[in-house]
This record gives C-alpha cells, sequence and structure tokens, in this order.
C-alpha cells in the first residue's frame, strides 16, 4: 500500500514538473487582467438590466 502510494506521488510529481506548461509571470497577470475586466463587464450589464426591469416594474405597479 505504501509502495503504491509513493509511486502515485512519484509519478504526479513527474507530470506536474515535466508535462504541464505552467503559464510565465506576464501571461498570468495578462489572463488576470482579462478576467477582472470581463468580470466587470458582466456586472456592469446585469446591474443595468435589473435597475431596467426594476424602473419597468415600478412604472407598472405604481410604486
Amino acid at each position: 500500500m505504501l509502495q503504491r502510494l509513493g509511486n502515485w506521488y512519484k509519478e504526479i510529481s513527474h507530470e506536474l514538473l515535466s508535462k504541464v506548461s505552467w503559464p510565465t509571470w506576464e501571461e498570468l497577470q495578462g489572463s488576470t487582467t482579462v478576467v477582472l475586466i470581463t468580470s466587470l463587464i458582466i456586472s456592469i450589464i446585469i446591474f443595468a438590466i435589473d435597475s431596467l426591469f426594476n424602473y419597468g416594474l415600478q412604472f407598472i405597479y405604481g410604486g
């Protein structure tokens, strides 16, 4: 059992160190920037739609 666990750990370590392509620091920063900007844009769009529906319902129900 311990030998199987040791082999599994060695295989995982080998795969993470030699087979996985890790992004560079610049690529990571660029991807993070894209995610943040996209999240901000989507949240603004959702806020606008929610405000529009709120205004419409207040108009309909006279609130």
